[in-house]
C-alpha cells in the first residue's frame, strides 16, 4: 500500500454528480480532493463555513432566560384521612 492513499476516506452515502454511483466518493484528508473512484471525477472539496461556538436552540434559549426560585417545603394531604 503506498503512503498517498494513508489519508483518503470514504464518505459514507454520498452520490457522485456525474455517474451517480453511491458511497463511491473519496476524500483525500491532505489535498481536500473528492474524487469518484467508478468514474474519475474530481473536484476541490468545499469548505465549511465557521460555525457559532453554539448553535441558538429553544433549549439554550430557554436555559438563558432561567430564572432560579428557592425550593419550598411541599406538605402531601392524603384526602381520605381527614381529621374531623
Amino acid at each position: 500500500m503506498s503512503s498517498d492513499h494513508t489519508r483518503r476516506r470514504f464518505i459514507a452515502g454520498a452520490v457522485c454528480p456525474r455517474c451517480g454511483a453511491m458511497d463511491k466518493i473519496v476524500v483525500d484528508m491532505d489535498s481536500n480532493q473528492r474524487e469518484c473512484v467508478a468514474c474519475d471525477f474530481s473536484e476541490a472539496r468545499p469548505e465549511a463555513p465557521p460555525s457559532p461556538s453554539e448553535l441558538p436552540t429553544r433549549v439554550s434559549r430557554a436555559a438563558a432566560r432561567r430564572v432560579e426560585t428557592p425550593a419550598q417545603v411541599v406538605t402531601l394531604v392524603d384526602p381520605a384521612k381527614t381529621d374531623d
